[in-house]
């Protein structure tokens, strides 16, 4: 049987996938372009693997030599809870409140590939959740999921940014979706909001200044001069999603439960973490994103929160 376009679609969300974009899988000359120029400025501070295999990055034949669309998938994690903002607490980022999206989305990936194999025996694809050589922000651009904001984050006009993508490279031809048009305009609330600096221009991070960044990837001490800058975020960041407009007005509560944050991890006492045994740390975070900064990493970020909050006033300060 034939898979088509909307065979491919209706499966996506019965799964759990809230939109689906499909495009030729081409090469990504000007995103390439772009992704060289961002190396090159460093702006990978520590995240040294970005810089292999940047071929299979340009050209998705390197990874499935028939490759022939690229399906695109986005995934809506957004739940109504805040931050209270407890200056003895460290704030979480959202995406990492409930369970890791990676165990989530590739059994979803698995199970989407297996019943359109079953459809059509010589279906075949490659499935990608960031963690491969695939540029998913370039190619839902591509494919009309949404477009890429000035935070570099991905928005959709129905969901706004809290999304998260996959993608799929696929052997099989479909009607391909056009891009869409950026709709940020002149707005740069997420670049006036970023405390440390860290979007240096339009859609463009410096990762060495980025708190999601120096909290999770970075394996070295935080800068002294983010001292200050954090407020209060201890794993992960979402000020410049959290002050989108789009996302103000679209954002939409997920299905998926396991995208609800657990009892305790919203915010976590920093007492609390620098008190913590790994024991305790692998029990609490055993399938969450959380785990990605290891006890270590967490400890250290607690310890810098604290001595943001411990910082003495000037003689100037006290005096003036």
């Amino acid at each position: 049987m034939p898979i088509t376009k909307e065979i491919v679609t209706e499966e996506a969300k019965r799964l759990g996938f809230d939109i689906a974009g499909f495009t030729k899988a081409d090469l990504l000359d000007y995103e390439f372009q772009a992704l060289e120029n961002w190396l090159w400025q460093n702006y990978n501070s520590g995240m040294i693997y970005m810089e292999r295999n940047l071929e299979k990055r340009r050209d998705v034949k390197q990874i499935l030599p028939e490759a022939k669309s690229i399906i695109s998938l986005g995934m809506n994690y957004y739940t109504d809870v805040q931050h209270q903002g407890n200056i003895s607490s460290g704030k979480i980022s959202r995406y990492a409140w409930g369970k890791d999206y990676h165990l989530i989305i590739w059994e979803k990936l698995d199970e989407l590939i297996g019943s359109l194999k079953k459809l059509d025996v010589t279906f075949d694809a490659k499935s990608f959740v960031d963690t491969g050589p695939v540029m998913d922000k370039a190619w839902a651009v591509r494919a009309g999921i949404g477009w890429m904001g000035k935070h570099s984050n991905i928005i959709n006009r129905q969901l706004g940014s809290w999304i998260f993508l996959a993608t799929l490279i696929t052997n099989y031809d479909f009607d391909f979706n056009e891009p869409i048009q950026n709709y940020c305009g002149n707005c740069t609330k997420c670049i006036d909001a970023c405390p440390t600096n860290a979007i240096v221009e339009d859609y463009v991070v410096d990762s060495n200044k980025c708190i999601s960044y120096l909290t999770i990837e970075n394996k070295g001490e935080i800068p002294v001069e983010f001292e200050g800058k954090f407020n209060g975020w201890m794993f992960g960041c979402d000020i410049c999603q959290d002050v989108c407009p789009w996302n103000k007005k679209f954002a939409t509560e997920a299905a998926n439960q396991d995208f609800q944050p657990r009892k305790g991890n919203v915010e976590i006492n920093l007492e609390e973490v620098l008190n913590m045994s790994q024991d305790e740390f692998d029990e609490r975070f055993f399938d969450s994103p959380v785990s990605r900064a290891k006890l270590k990493g967490l400890k250290r970020n607690a310890e810098f929160l604290l001595r943001t909050i411990n910082i003495p006033e000037s003689k100037d300060e006290e005096h003036s």
